[in-house]
């Protein structure tokens, strides 16, 4: 099966002494849909994102994420570490 693009949207919750913890992460259809629905769950966490992945559903590779759109405070999972 051949790799597709995914978009993924990702709320941060506030966890024990500050850290931040992710949340229950969503599939948006594009980028723009994306933007709106993290600018209208920003209210509601410490910070949302909208990442952008290849996936390969056969093998289950995930390529590493690229941030597209955040509100707030984040862990950003497209760094490389």
């Amino acid at each position: 099966m051949p790799e597709k693009q995914k978009i993924i949207i990702m709320p941060f919750k506030k966890g024990k002494r500050g850290s931040l913890a992710a949340g229950e992460m969503r599939e948006a259809s594009s980028a723009a849909s994306a933007e709106r629905t993290v600018d209208a769950m920003a209210t509601r966490f410490a910070g949302v994102a909208a990442f952008e992945v290849t996936v390969d559903d056969e093998n289950g590779y995930f390529s590493s994420p690229k941030l597209l759109h955040s509100r707030g405070s984040i862990i950003d999972l497209s760094k490389d570490d």
